[in-house]
């Protein structure tokens, strides 16, 4: 049997930045935002790929409500089907991030008529990962690992965010994420 190799430090609460060259569809130019990360695995939600509807358009039941006009986004693979609202809250000082994840309507409709600075997104289905398996693909170099930064959400959220948040790791990283898909039109 192998061992898994322990993690040394979460990374919940960290951002995943797809490395350029991942073709995988389901994380091509992802930027994952971690909610948890532990012995178990991890799990979190792709941020920039926008299903270009709202949550009125997915479901008749939010229509009329607080909650019509929030975004939804493809969070992952796994159970596209399950629906989670989230709140995203940079802390007032710009140091550090708050997720209200997996929120009830009820909580999300409470916590946006409560907070004005929280931005509520919705995503259908989540990132995860089993025991082992983040830890493995971040020594193969699939992904780069990123702090939140206070400005995240100015970036467009679709392949911008993910551009603008690798060429903050090192010019290196920049250069690869505005390598053209076709070399030959380079």
């Amino acid at each position: 049997m192998k061992s898994r190799k322990p993690i040394t430090e979460s990374l919940a609460g960290s951002l995943l930045l797809a490395h350029p060259g991942l073709k995988d569809p389901n994380f091509r130019r992802a930027v994952v935002l971690l909610s948890a990360h532990d012995e178990e695995g991890a799990m979190g939600v792709v941020l920039n790929r926008s299903s270009g509807k709202t949550l009125a358009q997915l479901d008749e039941g939010f229509r009329g409500g607080l909650l019509a006009d929030v975004p939804v986004f493809d969070g992952g693979p796994v159970q596209p089907d399950r629906l989670l609202i989230c709140g995203l809250q940079m802390h007032p000082d710009g140091e550090g991030f708050r997720l209200h994840f997996g929120l009830e309507p009820a909580a999300a409709e409470s916590l946006v008529l409560t907070d004005e600075d929280v931005t509520l997104r919705a995503f259908m289905g989540y990132s995860g990962w089993g025991a082992g398996q983040l830890e493995h693909e971040l020594e193969h170099g699939t992904w780069a690992v990123s702090p939140i930064p206070a400005d995240m959400m100015i970036y467009a959220q679709d392949d911008a965010l993910w551009r603008g948040l690798l060429s903050l790791i090192s010019h290196e990283w920049k250069l690869l994420a505005e390598e053209p898909d076709d070399p030959s039109v380079n």
